[in-house]
C-alpha cells in the first residue's frame, strides 16, 4: 500500500517540523518512533517524548485508504536529505515494514504497531484561546533564551516565565547570575497568564515558529498566520502554521524578577553592540578554561577590558566612549555578556553601572522592553 508519494522536499520539510523533540536513545524504543496516521490523502505526522507533544497534517498522494504506523524519525529523515530534493519519493507498507523509494534507491524500514505510541494525555479544560503573531513571539524568546538555565536542581528556572495581562507579553529568563526580559505591546488584550515554558519547549517554539524572513513574497498564510495558545492547568497548547504543539508546564514559583531589575543606577553610557562584542570576544580567548572573568574598567572618556589566565597571559581592550560617570572597575563572566550582545540585532546598547558589587544593566535605547541584568564576579 501507498502511504504518501510527493518530492523529497515536501516530506522532509514536514518530518522536520516534528522531529525536534525526538531523542535518539530513550528507555521507551517507540519514543524514538514518529507516528504516522493516514486518512485519504491526508497524513498526520506526530512525535512525543511523554511531556511535549507536535503534529503536524499535511496532504500527499498516495492510496485512498487509512493506515496507521512508527517508524524511526532519525533514520527517515537521513535518508530523505541524502536524496535530490525534486525527486519523487514513494513511502509504501507491507508486512510491518515500511519501504522508502526515490529514483533507484529503496531503503527498507522497521516499523512498531501505531497502537503502542504514547500519545500525551491532553487536558480536558483549557483555558479560552488567545493568538499573537509569530513574528512577536519569536522576537521575545530570541530575546531572552539564552539566560535560561541548563539542568539546574531549581527545576523552575529551566524554562521561561511566560506572563501575559492586558495588551502586554513578557518573557523572562534567569540563571541566577544573569536575567533576561523581553515585553512586547500588543494589539488586542489577552487573558492574565503566568506560566513556566519548559526549556526544551522553549528551544522547540524558537525553531518551529516564523519570523517573516522566510516567508515567499507573503504568500503563504500560514507562515504569515498568528500562534494560538491555551493554557490548562498543567499543560499549554500551540497552533500555528498547520502544527499543534502540546506541552507540561514546569510548576514551581518563578523568582520576583522585578526585584532584580537594577533601578536608578547613576552611571551609565551608550556604546555600540558589535564594537563591544568583538572587543570581549578577542578578550575571551585568554580567559581560563573554568574561569570565564573579565575586568572592565571604565572611566570619563574610555572603558577598558581586560582578561589573564593560568598561564599568566593577558588580553586588553580599549574602546572610546562618551561617558563622564564614575570611574568603576567591575568584574563579569564574559559569556554572560557576549551571550547577551550575540543575540540583539540593534546597533548601541546602554549599560548602567552603579558600582563594583552592583548587578549591571543593559538595555536597547529603541526597545524600551528589553532588559538584561548581569551578577558582577570577583576577579
Amino acid at each position: 500500500m501507498i502511504v504518501l508519494k510527493a518530492a523529497q522536499e515536501k516530506v522532509l520539510g514536514a518530518l522536520q517540523a516534528v522531529s525536534g523533540i525526538v531523542e535518539r536513545r530513550h528507555t521507551l524504543p517507540i519514543l524514538a518512533n514518529v507516528l504516522i496516521r493516514k486518512t485519504g490523502s491526508q497524513v498526520e505526522l506526530t512525535s512525543s517524548d511523554l511531556e511535549i507533544q507536535v503534529r503536524t497534517t499535511a496532504e500527499f498522494d498516495g492510496d485512498a485508504s487509512n493506515f496507521a504506523t512508527t517508524v524511526g524519525a532519525r533514520k527517515l529523515i537521513d535518508i530523505l536529505r541524502s536524496l535530490p530534493a525534486d525527486q519523487t519519493v514513494t513511502l509504501s507498507a507491507a508486512q510491518n515494514k515500511l519501504t522508502l523509494q526515490g529514483g533507484k534507491s529503496r531503503f527498507t524500514l522497521q516499523t512498531l504497531p501505531a497502537d503502542d505510541f504514547p500519545l500525551v494525555q491532553e487536558a480536558a479544560d483549557f483555558g479560552p484561546v488567545f493568538s499573537v503573531p509569530q513574528k512577536t513571539l519569536k522576537t521575545l524568546i530570541n530575546q531572552v533564551h539564552f539566560a535560561m538555565a541548563v539542568h539546574d536542581i531549581r527545576y523552575y528556572l529551566n524554562g521561561i516565565l511566560f506572563v501575559a495581562e492586558g495588551k502586554s507579553l513578557t518573557l523572562v529568563a534567569t540563571d541566577g547570575h544573569r536575567l533576561a526580559l523581553a515585553q512586547a505591546n500588543l494589539d488586542v488584550e489577552i487573558p492574565k497568564q503566568e506560566v513556566i515554558l519548559p526549556r526544551k519547549t522553549v528551544l522547540e517554539l524558537q525553531r518551529l515558529l516564523k519570523d517573516g524572513k522566510d516567508d515567499k513574497d507573503g504568500k503563504d498564510e500560514k507562515d504569515n498566520a498568528p500562534i494560538e495558545m491555551r493554557f490548562a492547568g498543567n499543560q499549554a497548547k500551540f497552533s500555528f502554521s498547520g502544527m499543534e504543539f502540546v506541552t507540561k508546564l514546569v510548576e514551581g514559583k518563578f523568582p520576583d524578577y522585578n526585584r532584580v531589575i537594577p533601578k536608578n543606577h547613576k552611571n551609565h553610557v551608550t556604546l555600540g553592540r558589535a564594537p563591544l562584542l568583538a572587543s570581549l570576544q578577542r578578550a575571551a580567548i585568554l580567559t581560563s578554561e573554568k574561569f570565564k572573568g573579565v575586568r572592565v574598567n571604565i572611566e570619563p572618556g574610555v572603558l577598558r577590558i581586560a582578561s589573564s589566565n593560568a598561564e599568566q597571559e593577558e588580553a586588553k581592550e580599549e574602546l572610546e566612549v562618551d561617558y563622564d560617570g564614575d570611574a568603576i572597575e567591575i568584574g563579569f563572566n564574559v559569556t554572560y555578556l557576549m551571550d547577551a550582545l550575540a543575540n540583539m540585532s540593534v546597533e548601541m546598547v546602554k549599560l548602567e553601572l552603579q558600582d563594583t558589587n552592583s548587578s549591571a544593566l543593559f538595555t536597547v535605547p529603541e526597545q524600551a522592553g528589553f532588559k538584561y541584568v548581569v551578577m558582577p564576579m570577583r576577579i
